[in-house]
């Protein structure tokens, strides 16, 4: 929270109600700033996106007056007040779907989700998703700020990715760590494979990360910042390496969507079984990447201590590693 108080955020923790809203003063320092990118700011648990929708679909207003472009500057002084959508009812069914829990309290519960597990509902994954799991495990105690079909979920990771993610329990704890994902505060580490012998040992990969030019399914390294392209930055660490692969670390400094497949993509070392980025056939019979999210580490949302938790490898991994130290 701003320690100088700039803001009220008026609502019921346990749901979204139709009088929630967020109100402020306008600060010196966000004078003449543009108003979706002024609110990102001020309630940083809300994406920029999340706002510019708020403010086309009309509910936000300053000084009382309704603005319908987020491209709008305010000015220092100025009151701007936002009304929050209402809860939507979810069409989506608890399912008695086994989970491996890494660690749960009464704010969060962290997963070592499996291969082949969407995250959250999606035309064409209507069950057998995480939420649908967590539904059915913590019976109905899950955030509900991201809204309709995604009940509970801070962040994600792709279906054919493995290993470490954290669901919220209630609102206080989704903004908690919707604002860690936000500032970069949040340790993630990364095992991958890679296609390649890489000789460097430790590096660093700083590429601006788009949505593809051409191909609006797909994300891109856009070297000339155009579009959409957001900073990137992966800390990469040789552990193992082969004779056509090399076993890495990633970590990252930032959390775009499909990063490291991005990334090691950009560099000519793309992800093994990753046929988006890299060759559309493996010599190996996977299903999707060979890229699993081993530590997760975050500061607790009530009591603020440091926490990690540690993703083992999946059998799959373990056993295609054995493979390649001995070929």
């Amino acid at each position: 929270m701003d320690s100088d108080n700039h803001f009220n955020m008026d609502h019921d923790t346990d749901c979204v109600t139709e009088t929630e809203r967020r109100d402020c003063i306008i600060p010196k320092e966000l004078d003449g700033m543009r108003l979706d990118a002024m609110l990102s700011t001020l309630f940083p648990e809300k994406t920029r996106s999340f706002w510019q929708n708020r403010i086309e679909e009309g509910n936000v207003s300053l000084d009382g007056k309704p603005v319908t472009k987020a491209g709008k500057k305010g000015k220092a002084g100025q009151q701007v007040t936002a009304a929050l959508p209402a809860a939507v009812p979810i069409d989506v069914l608890p399912e008695n779907i086994p989970l491996e829990i890494l660690y749960e309290d009464e704010d969060l519960i962290v997963v070592n989700k499996p291969k082949g597990m969407v995250v959250h509902p999606a035309p064409g994954h209507d069950s057998g998703t995480l939420v649908n799991a967590l539904l059915y495990h913590c019976a109905g105690s899950l955030s509900g700020i991201n809204g309709m079909l995604r009940p509970g979920i801070v962040h994600r990771i792709d279906q054919n990715t493995t290993g470490s993610l954290v669901a919220a329990k209630n609102d206080t704890a989704h903004e908690s760590l919707a604002l860690q994902f936000k500032d970069h505060s949040i340790t993630r580490s990364y095992r991958a494979i890679l296609h390649g012998n890489i000789t460097q040992d430790c590096f660093t990969v700083d590429a601006p990360i788009g949505r593809h030019p051409q191909d609006r399914k797909k994300m891109a390294v856009l070297s000339d910042g155009r579009g959409t392209s957001r900073h990137a930055v992966t800390h990469v660490r040789v552990l193992e390496r082969f004779r056509q692969f090399t076993y890495v670390e990633c970590v990252l400094e930032t959390g775009r969507t499909h990063q490291i497949r991005v990334h090691m993509s950009h560099i000519g070392h793309p992800v093994l079984g990753d046929d988006v980025y890299g060759p559309k056939k493996s010599p190996f019979r996977l299903e999707g990447q060979t890229l699993h999210a081993m530590v997760l580490g975050f500061q607790h949302p009530r009591s603020g201590a440091y926490m990690e938790f540690t993703a083992p490898l999946p059998d799959y991994f373990l056993r295609l590693l054995r493979i390649l130290k001995d070929t």
